[in-house]
């Protein structure tokens, strides 16, 4: 009988001391470097760290570098944490950081962060914890781009091929977690750092269990299996009772992305601005989110992140003025007999429900849309690559720092860039290399407000919405809050009670 009450007992430690979280895909690389899948990402999070993160209120703050100086505009110099071990023990050190600059820099390397580290000149060792940054110009993302995770160069110097690594899938970090056991397509689990630098995780670990399919992971978590996981507005407002709401707590945060509609601004039907305007007063976003996402969005008003120094709070987004729409396109030579027209393409899937939202809303205001809904990769491979669109619908992610060059400079207008519209201000593109050489916060703030303003003025996108993130968690787990950079800001002093 005793020892069936012990085992009881350390079966429920074992359960309570764990954090349990569905996924639904395997990670490809659980390397910082190499990550660009939302798992693999999420889980590097976890095992690696790097020399500067965001703190709560999306301000820079230091990881494993100590602090850090600006000698002058182009020379940052690090001074790192001496107290740092990796998980096998060894010591973290400078030369570290150098192997993964010079990592990412490989042309054995393959991987979208590259482009950042490209305005570095060099990179200096002075001793075992002191690194100097020399950049080719001031850079203002000098700061940012060094929140990128560390790889071991005592474990990775001698490898052949870091693409294809067996570490790649049993990483070596200095994060809070370690990876204890992996398998594709099955659970695996990260167990707790005990000799993290910043104190050892309250959970003995994170149990990852691997379901595709999202019903089953919602059956999972209403039964307690798992302990936090995001729902849909449809789940909040219709899948879930006052028994689920006694054991979860529901947390809301804004999403990093908006859906937009785009115009082809090289067609003549597009660059009368009179025209994009009156598209723009013709719909109604707040109804959009009331209908697609239960309100759980927000009215998008251009295109950087709510919360952030980059974001405009002045501008406000239009508000639906039919009359006025109709006496902009009679303006443009527009009216019954002769109604504006166009094409929206898109892929299949939500955005058909958007596309047909707005076919309706601007419909009221004497305009004619066509809908042309697409398979993924026919979408983007036939449709945006080429540029042969009146106008698509689609997302965007967004950032705290924001780079306005490859979506807004008209240097971006090209095959391979992200400007897909066309667009083209000169006082945008002047402002955007202008702040590319600002590292100090408040003037390349004022600045991209400014681009921010510009932009919305101009009316080359519909911005549409941006959706809410809504987050479940066990009430039992604390101390839990929304950050702007996510739920899990502070997940190191998360414990059950």
């Amino acid at each position: 009988m005793k020892k069936l009450f012990f085992l009881i007992f350390i079966t429920q430690f074992l359960f309570c001391s764990s954090l349990h979280i569905a996924m639904s895909a395997n990670p490809s690389r659980i390397n910082p470097i190499l990550a660009t899948d939302t798992v693999s990402g999420e889980i590097s999070y976890f095992i690696f760290n790097s020399l500067l993160t965001y703190d709560e209120n999306a301000s820079v703050k230091c990881e494993l570098a100590k602090s850090y100086k600006f000698l002058d505009n182009k020379t940052l110099i690090f001074y790192l944490r001496d107290d740092v071990l990796w998980s096998d023990g060894e010591r973290f050190s400078a030369k570290d950081v150098i192997f993964t600059y010079e990592s990412i820099l490989s042309s054995k390397v393959s991987t979208p962060y590259s482009e950042s580290f490209k305005h570095v000149e060099k990179i200096e060792k002075i001793d075992d914890f002191t690194i100097k940054v020399i950049y080719k110009y001031p850079y203002f993302r000098a700061l940012e781009i060094w929140m990128m995770g560390l790889l071991p160069e005592h474990i990775l110097k001698n490898e052949s091929s870091l693409m294809t690594s067996s570490f790649n899938q049993k990483p070596i970090g200095t994060g809070m977690f370690a990876l204890k056991d992996f398998s594709i397509s099955s659970n695996f689990i990260l167990e707790a750092n005990k000799n993290y630098f910043l104190g050892s995780p309250k959970f003995e670990n994170i149990v990852y269990h691997f379901v595709p399919d999202a019903s089953t992971a919602f059956l999972m978590l209403k039964s307690g299996e798992l302990d936090m996981a995001d729902i849909s507005p449809l789940q909040l407002k219709k899948q879930i009772d006052g028994e689920f709401l006694n054991k979860f707590s529901v947390y809301e945060s804004i999403s990093y992305s908006y859906s937009y509609v785009g115009f082809n601004l090289k067609l003549p039907k597009f660059q009368d601005p009179n025209v994009r305007e009156a598209l723009s007063l013709a719909i109604d976003r707040q109804a959009l989110i009331d209908i697609l996402l239960f309100g759980e969005g927000y009215v998008c008003t251009g295109p950087f992140l709510p919360g952030t120094n980059a974001f405009n709070a002045r501008i406000k987004a239009p508000k639906q003025d039919i009359k006025k729409a109709r006496e902009l396109l009679k303006n443009a030579g527009y009216d019954e007999k002769n109604p504006f027209e166009f094409e929206l393409v898109t892929n299949s899937g939500h955005r058909v429900y958007i596309a047909q939202i707005l076919q309706h809303q601007l419909k009221s205001a004497g305009v004619n849309m066509k809908i042309r809904v697409m398979e993924w990769q026919a979408f983007l491979n036939t449709v945006i690559a080429p540029r042969r669109f009146d106008a698509f619908l689609m997302g965007w992610s967004l950032s705290i720092k924001p780079d306005a060059y490859s979506i807004w400079h008209s240097e971006s207008d090209k095959i391979g860039g992200f400007n897909l519209v066309g667009y083209k201000n000169e006082k945008v593109d002047y402002l955007i290399k202008k702040a590319e050489k600002i590292i100090n916060e408040e003037e390349f703030g004022e600045i991209y407000r400014e681009i921010f303003e510009l932009i919305t003025k101009d009316n080359p996108y519909l911005f549409l919405y941006i959706p809410k993130t809504l987050s479940v968690i066990k009430k039992n787990i604390y101390p839990v809050y929304p950050s702007i950079i996510g739920i899990t800001h502070n997940i190191l002093e998360w414990d059950k009670k």
